[in-house]
């Protein structure tokens, strides 16, 4: 199948007509009452700790500053209403965003097998999706995963470390050196292939002098497998999973949440509150936490904040046996 453009999708229904579902097992709802005895923020870290997919090796990236969004092979009209809730989204978490003609930085693409044209795409663009540099991606297990299998929405992101203080790239890209720092051999000539130098300006064990920088979201959506959802609940399920990086296999069954859109018994129409908890927590989270379990903890507590921030009054919570 050629990667040129597909023929014109068929506009998404916003309110098709499906089959009754079975009723839904219990699930947290950031409002209500936390189910079962656990406490809200033990809820939090439970959510973050399913969704949460970071670069090998690095902590949860967010967009810097702005995002274009380009959604070829859709209907225009199934296409401005995806681009302009993505947009609107990134725009409430601080973002810019740039209206085209632009140079796509989120790619939405609509395709009539998404497992095949990721292939193909990967194929005949492999730098866009393995750069080389260390923290960039999830690597090659991660890139097999995102072309192989049954899925409606598919999504690789591309992230860079950079200096927290500068904003300069904290990694040595192929092809590319530093002469950040050279010295003298004892033949006289001048070594310049080292890594760029990061200064910390402060000591501790758990923080790092960077933060990682989203520079490229693929999402690939497989039309034949979106039957039985609404625009709205697709666009923001897409949002979603292009301005943070989810984990693919992330269970987030007992939560109230658009990542469950296309599991049985699903029952947000969109962003849920613990979405968008989530998702003003990590654009509000101070970066550079080491660590798995610091990231996870950092997160959870920053959608707390983000969640009774807007919440009046703040929700009861019981204690845990």
């Amino acid at each position: 199948m050629s990667v040129a453009l597909l023929a014109t999708l068929a506009l998404l229904p916003q309110d098709p007509q499906v089959a009754p579902r079975p009723d839904p097992a219990p699930v947290y709802r950031i409002e209500d009452v936390v189910v079962e005895g656990r406490r809200l923020d033990e809820a939090a870290e439970l959510y973050v700790d399913q969704v949460v997919a970071p670069a090998r090796g690095r902590g949860p990236a967010r967009w810097d500053e702005g995002v274009c969004v380009g959604v070829p092979n859709f209907n225009t009209e199934v296409a401005q209403y995806i681009a302009d809730r993505v947009t609107d989204l990134a725009r409430e978490l601080g973002l810019r965003g740039h209206e085209p003609p632009c140079n796509p930085s989120i790619l939405i693409i609509g395709a009539a097998d998404g497992a095949d044209f990721a292939r193909e795409l990967i194929a005949q663009r492999p730098r866009l999706f393995i750069v080389g540099g260390a923290g960039m991606d999830r690597g090659r297990a991660g890139l097999d995963a995102f072309s192989s299998g049954e899925r409606a929405v598919r999504w690789w992101h591309v992230s860079v470390p950079v200096d927290d203080q500068t904003g300069d790239i904290a990694v040595r890209l192929p092809g590319d050196y530093s002469l950040t720092y050279t010295s003298q051999n004892p033949r006289g000539s001048t070594e310049e292939n080292f890594a760029p130098q990061t200064r910390r300006n402060y000591a501790s064990r758990l923080r790092e002098p960077w933060r990682d920088v989203m520079k490229r979201s693929f999402v690939i959506i497989d039309a034949d497998l979106t039957a039985g959802v609404t625009l709205r609940q697709l666009a923001d399920y897409v949002a979603f999973v292009a301005l943070a990086q989810v984990d693919p296999e992330a269970d987030l069954s007992r939560f109230d949440s658009v990542l469950n859109t296309f599991r049985n018994g699903a029952t947000a129409e969109g962003l849920s509150a613990w979405d968008t908890a989530y998702l003003e927590g990590l654009y509000s989270l101070q970066p550079g936490y080491v660590g798995d379990n610091a990231q996870t903890s950092a997160l959870s507590r920053s959608i707390l904040a983000a969640y009774r921030a807007g919440a009046e009054p703040e929700p009861p919570v019981t204690d845990a046996p």
